[in-house]
């Protein structure tokens, strides 16, 4: 149920009153003249694009791979066997096989091999998260991906569960190469431009940068402290 704004223009006069001066409802924002945000990568191909992400990606503890879309099966496939197998937990998701042909990997070729999969389901309530809590692998998808930080952006909602990406002890993260762009700036517009068109945004969007890891204790860097030990990145050749 959408809530309601109650008295909203009686308490903003009242605001504007007591600061002395009139009410602005529209706020024109500056107008810089530089905007070095706007120069990282400018004008860089998906080529370049992608080596900045794996040579950024790499740089911060990924382990990184690229492959063709015909290639995806076996990539996603190799990187499972070399995090130890399952249990695998997922998200709900046509891409898996519409994006990457993951179709018979998943449903076939896996469960032939014991390795337990399970499949995000929002009915199911607390099942799921106690699936990903005890999952070997999480395998996710980067809806934006930033080149100079080596970052995936991603999406939950009901289908999608957030847990995914850091309950288990290693993460997958499929990564169209669609999807990269320069840095936060574009991510951050392309957001910006669904709002805009009105769009339904997930309440909750992760940038996840690595595995996790935390240097709070006597400057001791110590990583998977509340999330995965290792990320796998897995880049499709989708264009």
């Amino acid at each position: 149920m959408q809530g309601k704004v109650q008295n909203r223009d009686v308490f903003l006069d009242k605001v504007a009153k007591r600061l002395g001066r009139a009410r602005k409802m529209t706020i024109e924002p500056p107008v810089w003249k530089y905007n070095p945000q706007e120069e990282y990568l400018k004008g860089a191909s998906r080529d370049e694009l992608l080596e900045a992400f794996k040579t950024n990606g790499t740089g911060v503890n990924c382990d990184v791979t690229i492959a063709k879309k015909a290639d995806a099966p076996k990539a996603v496939y190799d990187s499972i066997k070399a995090l130890g197998g399952g249990p695998i937990v997922t998200w709900k998701d046509s891409r898996y096989e519409e994006l990457f042909g993951l179709g018979k990997l998943f449903k076939e070729q896996l469960p032939g091999e014991n390795i337990e999969l399970f499949e995000w389901n929002h009915t199911l309530g607390r099942e799921n998260i106690e699936k990903a809590n005890t999952a070997n692998i999480g395998i996710t998808i980067s809806e934006i991906t930033l080149a100079e930080s080596g970052t995936a952006v991603v999406y939950s909602d009901k289908d999608r569960g957030r847990t995914i990406n850091f309950l288990p002890e290693n993460s997958i993260i499929l990564v169209p190469k669609s999807s990269i762009v320069p840095r936060m700036t574009q991510a951050t517009k392309i957001i910006r431009e669904k709002v805009k068109k009105g769009e339904v945004l997930p309440s909750c969007i992760n940038y996840i940068t690595g595995p996790s890891k935390s240097s709070d204790i006597e400057m001791k860097l110590v990583v998977g402290v509340h999330g995965p030990v290792r990320v796998k990145f897995i880049v499709i050749e989708d264009l």
